[in-house]
């Protein structure tokens, strides 16, 4: 019975894997369709994202069998409800990134950026694929110290997204409302994508020390009364 639940395991791992390099494609291809007015790429991303769908569900149903048949506990226990967590964040991600690619496709063959917030949206795009590399690696290699890596360092999205705001708010630029509207969404999406890939990472601490630093106080909640 235990070489049988390894193999299923290993089945379902793998296919969280491929969902992992599926969301890094999506992100990167988002980046390209958003910033290079790539048309193509922006509909790879949303044409994908039903095999990311399929996916979760792949993963998810698989891993409700191995709870019924198998009755794991303890360490096998926390990676399967660990595993069916991180393919409900993947399945977010993909969707964040057609978000992103479903708003350059309507834009084409404009941009959806106005030109002077290009620059902090590329810095934002540059740190969500670095970010996506090491979602893969910390995923494959259940590499702790990447995953919190990842963790310590959703403050710099976190500080470019406050000046997409700061943009949007500027009353010495001028904008059409879709144009604020699209820099406000596009933001959120970028942000977002750097959130959940942030909870991926906290999975993949749990599933290797069995410690969720999702408990932790965040910085606001220690200086909070």
């Amino acid at each position: 019975m235990r070489v049988i639940f390894n193999e299923e395991l290993k089945a379902v791992a793998d296919d969280l894997d491929r969902m992992a390099q599926g969301v890094r494609k999506s992100i990167r291809g988002a980046g390209d369709a958003l910033l290079k007015q790539d048309v193509e790429a922006a509909q790879t991303v949303i044409d994908s994202d039903i095999e990311l769908d399929a996916l979760e569900e792949s993963v998810v149903d698989q891993c409700v069998k191995l709870l019924a048949k198998q009755n794991p506990v303890a360490t096998d226990l926390r990676v399967v409800v660990s595993t069916m967590r991180l393919a409900t964040t993947f399945e977010r991600m993909g969707d964040l990134a057609k978000h992103v690619a479903e708003t350059a496709r309507r834009a084409y063959p404009g941009s959806a950026l106005p030109e002077g917030v290009k620059e902090t949206f590329q810095q934002m795009q540059e740190f969500l694929d670095e970010t996506a590399d090491d979602v893969v690696s910390m995923l494959s290699d259940r590499d702790a110290k990447t995953a919190e890596r990842v963790i310590s360092n959703d403050d710099k999205l976190d500080a470019l997204h406050h000046k997409t705001f700061e943009f949007a708010l500027d009353d010495s630029v001028e904008l059409t409302r879709q144009q604020l509207i699209d820099v406000v969404l596009l933001g959120r999406f970028l942000e977002r994508l750097g959130d959940h890939a942030v909870s991926a990472a906290r999975r993949v601490v749990f599933i290797v020390s069995g410690f969720d630093p999702s408990k932790e106080p965040s910085r606001d909640e220690e200086g909070s009364i």
